[in-house]
Parts: C-alpha cells; structure tokens; sequence
C-alpha cells in the first residue's frame, strides 16, 4: 500500500540528512523532491501546492529543538499535514434512526455490492447491530444476486423484489419490512452510475429523497486516482453524501485519491477496503495512514487486529503448557490460524515499523501457510501432541502425505523448536529482560533477520 509514495518521500527527506538547521534553501529543495512525489501519486495539483506551501511555512517558522535533526522535524511536520489533508480525525458512521438508513452510491464497477456486505457485516459483529440488505440494482440482476449470496455468507437477511423496476418503491418497502421485523440498520444497495448520465443521477437523488438516509456514502476505486476523486465531486454536487468508502486500498501503490478527496471534496474518507474477504474493511484513521505514509507501519492497527482474535482463556492455557514445556503442534497450527485471521500476512508485516521497505520485494502469498498445515494435519494425534515422536521414518511417511518435500518438514521442525524455545523465554519475565539486555547490546543486530 502506497509504496511508490513512500519510496519517494523518503528520498525527500535524505536532502536535509546532515544538515545541521533547517535553512530556505535546504527546506525548498526537500519540498520539491515532495510536490514531485505528490503529484506522480496522483494527488490534485492544488493540494499537493497548498500542501508544501503549508509545510514550508511551518518549517522555516519554527525553531529547531537541538535534540531533533532537520530532518526529523520536516517528518514530524509533514505528518501533521498529512494527517490535516485527511481531515484530522476518524469520522463515525450515523446509524442513529429507528432504523439508521445507509444508502450506497458511485460508478459500476468501484466495488459498492461487496462494501454492502462488508458493512453489513462489520455493523453485525462489531457494533451489535441486525442489519437488513437491500438490493436496488434494477438493471442488473447479477447485482441482486451476488447480494443474496453474500447475505446467506454472513447470515444477514437481503431484502429484493425482481419484479419490481423502480428501485424508489424497492427502497420505501425495505425500510416498511426493517421497521416491521426489528431491523436497526438497512443498507441499500444502487446501481452503479455514471456521473454524466443525467437520468441515472436524477433516480439516485429520488431514492435519497424518499427514504432520507441517515448516512449517504460515495464508493470510489482508489486506484483509480485522480478520476476518483473528479467522479466524487461531480456526485456530492448532485447527493451531497456525507462520506467516501475507498475500495482495494491494498492495490493502491500510489495514494492519490486518499490525499486528495477530503480536501477537494471535503467530505471525510470513512472506510477503507483493503481485501476481497467479508473481513477486509477498516474504519479510515488519517494519522495511521499518515505513518503508514511515511514508512513508519502502523502498530495500533496490528494490535487491534491481534486483539480481535485474542482469547484470553485460550492464552492462559497455552501460558501454562509453555511454562510447562508442553507446546505441541496443536498449539502452533492454533497460532498460525489466528495469525491467518488477522489478515494478508504481507500486509501485517507493512504494520510494523520498518518492516515495510523490507517487504516491498518479497511476495508472500495468501496461502503461506498451507504447506505448513498440510504437514502438521498429516500428523496423528500422537506426533502433534509429542513431536519427540517423529523420526527419519516418520518424516518420510509427512512428506508423502502432505504433497511436501523432507527439507520442508525438517525445516518445520526446525521453526517449531524455535518458536517453543523463544516463547519459553517469552514466558519468564526474568528471561526476558536478559534478552532485551542481549539484543541491546549486539551492534550488528540479529543474525538471519
């Protein structure tokens, strides 16, 4: 996610590396090396010029504390202003109403049918709420469809009537049905449109105005840049939503739309969808997209992410087993399958500071971890719980059964020992601050990390 930016402006920053206080000079020739960056993101050329001018200005009227480089300080200022051109702070969904109504608009194709389902299904597990579907798509009955299928994935009733073309009346008689069955939150689901096609656009504005949304939100493509952010300003002049959802942020190297929409628009960036699982939505945090930005990952993310899978039960037995030196490979193929829950293993990686750049190259596949699973799942009982079970033979009778080679399963082996050695270490508080005293003092860091 916006490596291309974030490459770029590090090179902006090297210019001032050295250098002992900020000056005009060496302040003008790091925000061009930004503006170049900004606008080879796709960022509005306006906002990219407001955006240097802004941090020029602070820079140059602000004194330079002599624990912090120059350097140090344009990134801290640059941070802020990222996170201004974002709109600042996290801006929450209005689901207030009996039911809260949300009504979905933007172009074919950004993704709207699949971001329903995604808020409906953040609504249900995170927020508590029944949300009811509904299916507008008049003109393509694939839309309707594909909503009823992701309905029955989640467990999340959708509400559509085929024989019904006029998507006004579809909409007024889902939200009679919520109100008579206990929905508190209806989604309603549109045709994609065009924001030259008059016809279209008047239908969506007849559709706000008979059901009066709490929340309109405008689905958009990030990767489509600059178009994005266009398409957007020419629907709020028609619906005035309240709200932009970006979709496959995950794809988006360059982060254009993300900079640019609030303050072309200036409506805020409410969600963002970073995958194609039901699970892959993100309330929008400008300050964590800031460090993202800026290479410095995003921890509270990860920690969010991890809380989501905690069991604390669960994590006081495995305690135990540790302690008692009785991890087996039921208790790694538990972790590595909470760890799959949590996300893209690349883009959990992207979390951690640093870790970004050096993941850049490296493709980690979706399923990493199958070749491990087949391993541990061609395991008995017996070998998963005493792994001091498997010998030569046995681990020639592993690698047949799981389509694997003996390397692989040596080289599990290997990790498992590592990681039940680590996490005993891990386990003791003592242990743990004689490590931390060893990793501070080994200059050349660990080896093979």
């Amino acid at each position: 996610m916006f490596e291309n930016l974030t490459d770029k402006f590090e090179r902006a920053f090297k210019v001032l590396k050295g250098h002992g206080q900020i000056t005009e000079i060496n302040v003008a020739e790091t925000l061009k090396e930004v503006r170049r960056a900004l606008l080879d993101a796709d960022v509005n050329f306006k906002t990219a010029k407001d955006f240097t001018n802004t941090v020029k200005e602070k820079a140059l009227g602000r004194d330079v504390l002599k624990s912090v480089s120059p350097g140090q300080l344009m990134i801290k200022i640059c941070h802020e202003e990222l996170v201004e051109l974002m709109g600042g702070n996290e801006s929450e969904i209005n689901i207030k109403g009996n039911p809260g109504i949300i009504l979905m608009s933007g172009l074919q194709g950004s993704g709207k049918t699949t971001f329903s389902g995604k808020l409906a299904n953040y609504l249900k597990t995170k927020k508590g709420k029944n949300p009811l579907l509904v299916a507008c798509d008049v003109y393509r009955p694939a839309a309707i469809d594909q909503l009823h299928v992701l309905g029955e994935q989640l467990g999340i009733e959708v509400f559509s009537n085929k024989d019904e073309k006029d998507p006004v009346a579809i909409a007024q008689a889902a939200v009679q049905h919520a109100k008579a069955k206990g929905f508190n939150v209806v989604i309603v689901d549109t045709a994609g449109r065009l924001a030259i096609d008059e016809l279209m656009m008047d239908e969506i504005a007849r559709v706000k105005e008979a059901i009066r949304p709490t929340e309109t939100l405008f689905v958009v493509d990030s990767m489509t840049g600059q178009d994005a952010v266009n398409t957007a300003k020419a629907f709020n002049e028609k619906i005035n939503f309240d709200g932009v959802v970006l979709t496959k942020l995950d794809g988006d190297t360059r982060g254009g739309a993300s900079l640019s929409i609030k303050s072309v628009v200036e409506k805020p960036i409410k969600f963002v969808g970073t995958g194609e699982k039901m699970d892959a939505l993100d309330v929008f945090y400008p300050s964590r997209m800031a460090d993202r930005i800026l290479g410095m990952g995003d921890v509270v993310s990860l920690v969010e992410r991890a809380q989501e899978q905690f069991n604390e039960e669960e994590a006081r037995k495995l305690q135990k087993k540790i302690q008692k030196d009785q991890f087996d490979f039921n208790d790694f193929l538990g972790q590595l399958q909470q760890i799959k829950k949590m996300g893209n293993v690349k883009d959990l990686m992207g979390m951690i500071p640093g870790m970004g750049k050096a993941m850049k190259d490296v493709d980690i596949q979706d399923d990493a971890f199958k070749h491990v699973e087949a391993i541990i799942l061609s395991m008995t009982p017996a070998e998963r719980s005493n792994p001091n079970l498997i010998n030569v033979a046995r681990k020639n009778r592993l690698a047949a059964g799981s389509g694997t080679s003996i390397q692989e399963v040596n080289k599990l082996m290997k990790q498992f020992e590592d990681t039940k050695k680590m996490m005993k270490m891990m386990s003791n508080p003592k242990n743990m601050m004689g490590m931390m005293k060893q990793l501070k003092g080994m200059k050349g860091g660990m080896p093979g990390m």
